[in-house]
């Protein structure tokens, strides 16, 4: 399995940059790009939330027409971040595998991929933190133990751990502990992708991996020294791939978004000493 995460849009109106400087409609088109330039063709593309700025009908229609128009995707699976309205997205962008399947969330399984991916909300409207309620936990729980021997993956906006950037773990999912507790009593949960941090974090969650991908807009400034104010620096855009094998599980790629010189050939030095 050749799965492309992608995450952290923030896709704005026309002509208007996010945050008035980053011009996240060019750089999300320019990731989609990519990714149907990719050779190895993934078999599906999972957007990890923080789909617009704002959660704007006008942001989920930019959205919708860069899906559409470059080429043939394979199946997109979307679900919300702290920047995006719940009901805005369900009306929005409801033509989108899952998105309204569920009639209180944006939250759904996938179940045709050699890897069942959960995709989870932990949206609170009004925050920029995340939090699983009760009525989340429960089904969080339900549909991981229907499916108790087949590999999975679960999506998320909100990581379930801390990572050292102050004003980020300030903002990340509240109650990881449930969140954990729910995770450990299904071991065929291998992998954990979140996004919402715009850096690549790697941590353990129970007994599974979790990881962030980078955005494919703007990135969070590398600061754990827990300064409290948030800043954000025009870092190479990247996303991630996340392979499946049953020999190995799930490995994982960062790919940048753009070009860059090369590829050349390892043309070996007569005094290189690794001969044979």
């Amino acid at each position: 399995m050749n799965l492309v995460q992608l995450t952290d849009l923030h896709v704005r109106p026309h002509g208007m940059a996010a945050y008035r400087v980053a011009e996240t409609n060019m750089l999300t088109e320019r990731a989609i790009r990519a990714v149907t330039n990719l050779r190895a063709k993934p078999d599906a593309i999972v957007i990890t939330g923080d789909l617009t700025d704002n959660g704007l009908a006008s942001e989920y229609a930019v959205l919708d027409t860069i899906l559409r128009r470059n080429g043939t995707l394979p199946p997109v699976y979307l679900i919300p971040g702290n920047h995006d309205r719940r009901e805005s997205l369900k009306a929005s962008m409801a033509q989108w595998p899952g998105v309204t399947s569920d009639p209180e969330f944006v939250q759904y399984a996938v179940d045709d991929l050699p890897v069942r991916l959960v995709m989870l909300d932990t949206v609170v409207p009004g925050h920029g933190h995340g939090m699983l309620c009760e009525k989340r936990l429960a089904w969080l729980d339900a549909t991981l133990a229907a499916a108790p021997d087949k590999p999975t993956m679960i999506a998320m906006h909100h990581p379930p751990f801390v990572c050292g950037i102050a004003h980020m773990d300030a903002i990340n999912l509240r109650n990881s502990d449930a969140f954990t507790e729910v995770v450990a009593r299904h071991r065929q949960v291998e992998r954990i992708v979140c996004g919402h941090h715009h850096r690549p974090v790697t941590a353990r969650v129970a007994h599974a991996i979790a990881s962030i991908a980078p955005s494919v807009a703007h990135q969070v400034e590398l600061d754990l020294h827990g300064g409290e104010e948030g800043l954000f620096v025009m870092e190479p855009a990247a996303f991630q791939i996340h392979l499946w094998n049953a020999a190995d599980g799930i490995v994982s790629h960062t790919a940048y978004v753009d070009s860059y010189p090369g590829p050349y050939p390892f043309t070996l030095d007569p005094d290189y000493p690794g001969k044979s």
